[in-house]
């Protein structure tokens, strides 16, 4: 087995730098709940500057469920519901939360974890067909990067949100490993970009770098009234939100693209390019084309145990005709060493 495990990007505790931020507080006593204590206050101020939305609400979450079944319930009535990908994290790896929170999740009939306007449209037509028989579609979830570890272009988003506009739907992108698809290479898209169309979006801190924690910056009026209220009901309310707070502010300190949270992604995006083009190199064949922390490669059933047993990978999908398809991940503190183990003892494997 290699030294690393290449599970997931939540595994290591936190980078340094985040957790010298938590021990310089430490012995600090501010108010809590993320209510005017300086760091918070400091994080929503670099989350709107590095968004380019100075009249946003920011507010912050312990983690990526809390923040999407907030953030979508809060911007949908009863009757309305929101469209995404099949396997869209609420749609696949919450545990129905957004359907507890009274809401209806729309799956689209796309496969690459993209969601298109033609598949919009058509879950449009299906449920707008009858009046007022069947859920309304008024709110689209997107992830960036997405399940497959995709990276949205400016092109293909502007699309899904002139539609969206087209339709009254709003926006919301879950932005859980946003800074590996901004980080990664030849991508087009924006922060500011996205801030500027979106409802709502998310930064991600816990699978980049932090112990825990996710920004939500807020555009929409409906969501900017719920969301301190629905936290709050939804046990997703941290009374020591300093520690929110100063994790942030550590990691958006610099500015878009050089602040921590920008580097610690480019790091693990590199290694995940080292990762894929050794595999590639042996012969490996890829599920996806990935250019973020997330690699997808096809094997038998028997490789991909012996991945799961020696790498810490994981099997993500079992295809028709019986191979795996088992996806890499890594981190912040992933190692270039790790990574030339893992080459090494694959190419083991394919002799």
């Amino acid at each position: 087995m290699v030294s690393q495990s290449f599970r997931n990007d939540y595994s290591e505790g936190a980078a340094p730098e985040i957790l010298q931020a938590l021990v310089d507080t430490n012995f600090e006593q501010t108010v809590g709940y993320t209510e005017g204590d300086p760091y918070c206050e400091r994080a929503r101020e670099l989350v709107r500057n590095v968004c380019g939305a100075p009249d946003a609400m920011v507010e912050f979450c312990i983690g990526g469920t809390s923040a999407n079944l907030i953030c979508v319930n809060g911007l949908l009535r009863d009757w309305e519901g929101v469209l995404c990908a099949a396997d869209a994290h609420i749609n696949v790896h919450e545990t129905g939360a957004i359907a507890a929170t009274g809401r209806t999740v729309l799956t689209t009939r796309d496969d690459d974890a993209f969601v298109s306007v033609e598949e919009l449209e058509r879950v449009w037509q299906r449920q707008t067909s009858t009046g007022r028989h069947m859920t309304l579609p008024r709110l689209v979830y997107l992830t960036d990067s997405t399940e497959f570890g995709g990276v949205w272009t400016r092109a293909r988003f502007d699309a899904v949100c002139d539609w969206a506009d087209a339709h009254r739907c709003a926006v919301y992108v879950d932005g859980a490993r946003l800074a590996n698809a901004l980080s990664a290479e030849g991508a087009d898209l924006s922060l500011r970009h996205i801030a500027s169309r979106v409802a709502a979006l998310t930064l991600g801190g816990t699978k980049n770098g932090m112990l825990f924690g996710e920004a939500v910056l807020i555009n929409h009026p409906r969501l900017k009234e719920a969301f301190p209220f629905l936290q709050k009901e939804r046990g997703g309310l941290l009374a020591k939100g300093r520690l929110l707070g100063a994790q942030f502010q550590a990691a958006l300190e610099g500015g878009e693209g050089e602040g921590l949270w920008w580097r610690l992604a480019r790091h693990a995006n590199r290694m995940a390019s080292e990762l894929r083009t050794g595999l590639l190199e042996l012969g490996y064949e890829a599920f996806s084309d990935s250019p973020t922390n997330q690699q997808f490669f096809t094997v038998p059933a028997e490789t991909g145990q012996r991945f799961c047993d020696e790498f810490g990978c994981e099997v993500f999908d079992t295809l028709p005709d019986g191979r795996w398809v088992v996806r890499f991940v890594s981190s912040w503190a992933t190692k270039p060493e790790a990574v030339a183990e893992v080459i090494e003892l694959a190419g083991t494997l394919a002799r």
